[in-house]
């Protein structure tokens, strides 16, 4: 943004990261590099089943590494995950982390590298610049695309003790070296394409209205947006196909590098309060809320998101329901059609997602602060 006519200071992290076909194939190099000894190698059931793992397995044994598979991961991962993988991986005296996987495992990743340089457990560190040391070198290869985990200073980790999301923030969880190769996603069903697509949606257009945003972070957030509306429907009907997968991948590369350093608004606080409630996908906790909270920020800034409206294909002459009823149709062309109310949420549930929603730190960046009222109203719209 502008400050008396000159650009305000803003600073911009990310990692090395290498993207295009066959980018996985670099794993051993990157290993090579950080003199690695015994890997350390976070995923979930759902990759190893998919067969990709296979692949990165035969890298580390032709590379005559040894490692220890760590798969125990829920599809939010939580404290226990992340605190049993750095039991294991102290015990089995590995030296470098790789995460292959959707948000969850790199999340999960994420927080295991920082327990174990840190020596405390991953709920000490929920917040904002709470972290000091760094984790030992993190080498992501995501599997999806919509998380963005593979380029950004976030990790959420569920605790179900708390019923919470916890938003973690801080540079030292930039890993060192993404690998982000399409054609893993080629493999992705029709469901997760949808919910992880709506997060790189949801991404990129609060970072747009991000009160932290700038010149750099807008660049990535319109062309994140661009991808992502040009590509989704396509990505669904012909999922095999090598360049949509990589135009969405891209729009996933794009809404990382801006949300990680413009940061996000009111649509993940009420996500977390939500996907913590009840343990729903975060991309699906985003499409079911995103039109309604668009609906409420409009007015904050009308310029910036006539500029969304028209690069998601809707134009700008029907102004804030233009793009409402454009993100909403598009919501039942990808067959997200559900409500709050259809998946659980009851009335009396709303002061516990408000209360939840005000303590998230992504509330702080969105475009206007809201009141405890005014997140109930927008729940309720959702119902």
């Amino acid at each position: 943004m502008w400050l008396d006519g000159e650009f305000e200071l803003r600073k911009f992290v990310s990692p090395e990261f290498v993207f295009g076909s066959g980018a996985r194939n670099l794993l051993g190099r990157y290993l090579k590099n950080f003199a690695a000894k015994k890997i350390f190698l976070v995923t979930d059931n759902g990759i190893i089943s998919s067969g990709w793992i296979d692949e990165i397995i035969e890298i580390l044994e032709s590379g005559y590494y040894d490692y220890e598979i760590y798969s125990n991961i829920k599809s939010n991962p939580r404290v226990e995950d992340v605190m049993n993988g750095a039991r294991v991986y102290n015990e089995e005296g590995c030296d470098v982390i790789v995460a292959v996987g959707g948000g969850s495992p790199m999340d999960c990743a994420k927080g295991i590298g920082i327990v174990i340089s840190n020596k405390k457990n991953i709920k000490e560190f929920e917040g904002v610049d709470k972290v000091v040391l760094p984790s030992p070198p993190l080498i992501c290869i995501p599997t999806t695309a919509g998380s963005s985990a593979d380029v950004s200073q976030f990790a959420i980790i569920s605790d179900r003790q708390r019923k919470i999301k916890m938003a973690i923030i801080s540079k030292k969880l930039v890993p060192d070296v993404a690998l982000i190769d399409p054609v893993i996603t080629t493999t992705v069903n029709s469901n997760m394409t949808v919910y992880t697509g709506f997060d790189i949606l949801s991404h990129s257009i609060e970072a747009y209205v991000s009160n932290a945003s700038s010149p750099i972070t807008d660049v990535h957030s319109i062309e994140a947006i661009k991808l992502f509306s040009s590509n989704i429907l396509q990505c669904i009907n012909d999922p095999e196909n090598p360049k949509f997968r990589g135009n969405l991948m891209l729009a996933s590369l794009h809404a990382g590098l801006a949300f990680s350093n413009a940061s996000l608004g009111l649509v993940h606080a009420m996500a977390h309060s939500l996907g913590g409630f009840i343990d729903l996908h975060h991309g699906e906790c985003n499409a079911l809320l995103l039109e309604y909270v668009v609906d409420y920020n409009f007015s904050s800034d009308p310029e910036r998101y006539l500029k969304i409206s028209k690069t998601m294909g809707f134009g700008d002459l029907n102004g804030k329901y233009g793009l409402i009823n454009g993100i909403s149709e598009l919501k039942i062309e990808t067959g997200v059609t559900q409500t709050l109310k259809e998946i659980g949420v009851r009335e009396e549930d709303i002061p516990k997602l408000v209360q939840r929603t005000m303590n998230d730190p992504c509330i702080v960046t969105n475009p206007v602060i809201p009141k405890k009222s005014d997140v109930e109203e927008i729940f309720k719209n959702a119902l």
